[in-house]
């Protein structure tokens, strides 16, 4: 599915990594640039810690998954133009990664915790349709993050 950068997407940046205190995930905090949506999206332990490290910049003794894929992308001359959260349904988010390479863009079905690591890597831009943040959950959430005690994770924000 194509969409119009400018109408369709809001770009995101990463805010943070929280562990949630109810369940055995963890949560990615996605804020748009002027900080007025957010976007929570819950992954798992391992996910959210790739995630958490490529903000932190930390660099593993072995390349992580991302890493070497990152690593392939980077001998093939293929580029990671972007990243998109795509859809979302029965609380499940959808995301793609849009490839550039020889000229032509390709587009890879992805979870969003992928998608949201590779792109860390790649300093690519991650986007969001507006459909998307307009059936997001969570209802109040500033009110969900004070009470997260996650209003500003501060260190991770990138």
């Amino acid at each position: 599915m194509e969409y119009q950068e400018s109408v369709d997407l809001v770009r995101l940046k990463v805010h943070g990594v929280l562990p949630d205190p109810n369940t055995e995930t963890q949560i990615v905090i996605l804020r748009d640039e002027h900080n007025a949506d957010i976007l929570p999206i819950w992954v798992g332990t391992a996910e959210g810690n790739a995630i958490r490290l490529a903000l932190e910049g930390h660099v593993t003794p072995r390349p992580m998954s991302h890493d070497l894929i990152r690593s392939f992308a980077d001998h093939l001359n293929v580029k990671v133009a972007r990243v998109v959260v795509t859809d979302v349904k029965n609380n499940t988010y959808y995301a793609s990664i849009h490839l550039m390479a020889q000229g032509s863009e390709r587009v890879v079905d992805s979870r969003p915790s992928d998608a949201i690591a590779l792109a860390l890597r790649t300093n690519s831009p991650i986007y969001v349709t507006q459909d998307v943040l307009k059936r997001r959950g969570g209802g109040n959430l500033d009110a969900w993050l004070d009470k997260l005690g996650a209003k500003n994770p501060g260190r991770y924000e990138a």
